[in-house]
């Protein structure tokens, strides 16, 4: 063997190794993912809500009439007393003070109504003059008619008379007192606070506003003297001791939700959790505009609570507590982690790990929490799911289990 072909074999198998070697540097390696086993396991399906503790009646207490309200003295967590319980009186409101135009306009109203009040009573006193006549001759036609010196005609042309000035008479009576209301009505209008009726009306008692219901002052919602329209609201009273939870939730969650489903009240201040269940959910939903600018449609679910724990433990009217409502409880199904659930073409889909490589497959899901979601069918306990598959998994690449 000459020189030249030794030399063509070392070439020959040098070219080899480094062949080899590019193969092997550059052949697929693995793709390292995150595993977990598919197993059975409880699940939990729940809506969540912010809600608000309230307590169940509210009673808005207003003022019945228009007037001067004195301070309220009754302070919030007071108690009071159907019926019994005064809290607040409200009396006359003084007269607005008058400027010097409304002064001069006023009083000349005054000297205008006691002028017409002289003339009622100058006419009052002309019907009685002409009523007195009328009656003075009526007895004479009488007298000279019993002895046959005037006709019956006469004579009841006379009495025709006395009833005619009579009805005068009292037309101009009545005028009169028409017209001695109008000079009140307009010296009324002159009374200013510091009049001797004004401060004789301030002194006298008032109109008193009683609680209708036996409860608790919740909030006071005019504390100072003021003036007051009819309708105003003063305060608010409730039964403190019959509290409930009432939280706004999307429309779409509330379809979900049954009366008598748990609801669990959490983050509320304290360690642990309140159990509740609901009571009501509302027939209305109304507009909301979201933090981000979404109108949203939102119905009110009202949760009853354990009303003595809650007031044990703190919590009032107005309090800000958050709210998981139980849509679903299964103790035992098969279970796959949400983070290895994908669309693809519409339908849930998994990737499985089998025989080290990756395996595309579709399965029917059923309830889904933040965690986990129910698995009908398409996944068996016992098969590995790979969870956040990243864009390098697809159908067949090889997987191995990240370290």
């Amino acid at each position: 063997m000459n020189r030249s072909f030794k030399r063509s074999i070392v070439w020959l198998l040098g070219a080899g190794l480094l062949a080899a070697g590019l193969v092997v540097a550059f052949w697929p390696q693995p793709v390292q993912v995150d595993m977990q086993t598919i197993a059975r396991g409880p699940l939990m399906v729940t809506v969540s809500g912010t809600g608000q503790v309230k307590v169940e009646d509210v009673y808005t207490i207003s003022a019945p009439v228009h007037g001067r309200l004195g301070r309220i003295e009754i302070h919030a967590g007071d108690k009071v007393f159907a019926n019994d319980t005064v809290i607040a009186q409200i009396r006359e409101a003084d007269p607005a003070p008058l400027d010097a135009r409304t002064r001069s306009r006023l009083e000349a109203a005054v000297k205008a109504a006691e002028a017409a009040l002289a003339l009622s009573r100058a006419e009052r006193n002309k019907a009685k003059a002409e009523l007195d006549f009328a009656r003075t001759q009526l007895k004479r036609s009488q007298e000279l008619a019993a002895r046959g010196a005037v006709s019956q005609a006469a004579l009841d042309r006379a009495e025709m008379e006395v009833h005619t000035f009579e009805a005068a008479h009292e037309t101009a009576i009545a005028n009169v007192s028409v017209r001695l209301a109008e000079v009140e009505q307009a010296r009324a209008a002159l009374m200013q606070p510091d009049d001797d009726r004004v401060l004789r009306e301030r002194s006298t008692c008032c109109v008193e506003v009683r609680s209708p219901v036996s409860g608790q002052v919740l909030r006071v919602l005019q504390e100072s003297e003021m003036v007051v329209e009819a309708g105003a609201p003063l305060l608010e009273i409730g039964a403190a001791d019959k509290l409930e939870v009432v939280v706004d939730l999307l429309s779409t969650d509330a379809v979900k939700l049954a009366s008598g489903a748990r609801a669990l009240i959490e983050n509320w201040g304290r360690p642990g959790e309140l159990e509740g269940r609901v009571s009501r959910i509302e027939p209305y939903a109304f507009t909301k505009v979201s933090a981000l600018g979404v109108e949203e449609q939102r119905v009110n679910v009202r949760i009853e609570i354990d009303s003595g724990r809650a007031l044990a433990q703190g919590l009032g009217h107005g309090y800000r507590v958050e709210t998981r409502i139980v849509v679903a409880d299964l103790a035992d199904i098969v279970r796959v982690p949400i983070s290895a659930l994908f669309r693809d073409a519409g339908r849930w889909t998994v990737f499985v790990a089998k025989d080290g490589r990756a395996e595309r497959r579709a399965v029917d899901i059923d309830h889904m929490n933040d965690e986990y979601a129910e698995v009908r069918d398409g996944l068996a306990p016992g098969e590995t799911v790979i969870v956040y598959p990243s864009d390098r998994v697809t159908e067949g690449t090889r997987v191995t289990a990240r370290e």
